[in-house]
């Protein structure tokens, strides 16, 4: 697969992840379902007149999974970087969500790049957010960072 692809595949895939994490957490929908749904309705299909780029699936499926089955090492780790005053169950659903997904890759995926997992999770907070959440994806992502790559 050409690098270009590859990238957008992957960047897709990061977006769609974390879809689906805030799906399974507002709807308690099971990981094995949410994957199937996932698969075969959402990925690389049109909904209501949007077309949904093609997403590297096995990637999906490794940070899906790998959020759920690591939630409690992911939240300890986000926890850890945020203010006293703000805990992690105080910001909103999609934002724990892109930290919890941007920690899993930083903490499980070493074949992908410190910069290029903070600058992809940086990217999908401006597709809900704004400049300033998206710079507090980058600050808690590169503490993150700090804390599990050495």
């Amino acid at each position: 697969m050409p690098q270009a692809v590859r990238s957008r595949s992957r960047s897709a895939a990061r977006l769609a992840a974390v879809q689906a994490l805030y799906q399974h957490e507002m709807e308690k929908t099971p990981i094995p379902q949410l994957l199937h749904e996932f698969h075969h309705h959402r990925l690389g299909a049109t909904i209501e007149g949007v077309e949904y780029e093609e997403a590297e699936v096995d990637f999906f499926d490794d940070v899906v999974a790998g959020v759920q089955a690591r939630s409690e090492e992911l939240d300890g780790r986000i926890a850890a970087r945020l203010p006293a005053d703000w805990p992690l169950h105080r910001l909103d659903r999609p934002m724990r969500q892109i930290l919890r997904a941007g920690a899993y890759e930083l903490a499980a995926r070493i074949d992908v790049p410190t910069g290029s997992v903070i600058s992809e999770y940086v990217d999908v907070a401006k597709a809900f957010y704004g400049k300033k959440e998206s710079a507090f994806v980058n600050a808690v992502l590169d503490a993150v960072a700090k804390d599990v790559r050495t």
